[in-house]
């Protein structure tokens, strides 16, 4: 299996306990929207590959890949953040008092943007929802400094 949201959705769809999507349609649809911020718009441009590549291929330093790095993260934050803020079914999670699929995604770019030093607190709702997800013990084990393969 290949990509990130199809792995994720299959995983739903064959382990439904606990559910990673909700019920009611609407509320499936913005939760993949929620997700396809960060799979789409953010990860796309600031995955390894596209950084080993500005910096071997086009020869910038690790200051300018930060700067690359920061800019784009910011921008889908501030959209994430401001759709998270003016919407009631946000909780202590993307969605209700659960963790789910807009979670799953939303986790390792905060990691991400932490390693980059992106200053979170323009986003508060997002270091919340994040600090609730490092509380549960599936998101602390899963965290790159707990794998022993994380690439630098």
């Amino acid at each position: 299996m290949i990509q990130s949201l199809a792995i994720v959705e299959y995983l739903d769809e064959t382990y439904p306990e606990p559910p990673l999507l909700p019920k009611h349609p609407a509320d499936r649809a913005r939760i993949r929207a929620l997700a396809e911020i960060v799979a789409c718009d953010i990860h796309p441009i600031n995955n390894l590959r596209v950084l080993r590549y500005i910096a071997h291929s086009l020869g910038h330093d690790e200051a300018a890949i930060a700067s690359w790095y920061n800019h784009w993260i910011a921008a889908g934050f501030q959209a994430l953040e401001k759709l998270l803020v003016e919407d009631s079914r946000t909780g202590g999670f993307c969605h209700g008092n659960a963790p789910g699929l807009a979670d799953v995604t939303l986790v390792p770019q905060v990691v991400n943007a932490e390693r980059y030093r992106l200053d979170l607190a323009p986003y508060p709702t997002i270091t919340r929802i994040y600090q609730s997800c490092m509380q549960l013990e599936s998101f602390a084990a899963a965290h790159p400094d707990n794998q022993p393969d994380r690439e630098a």
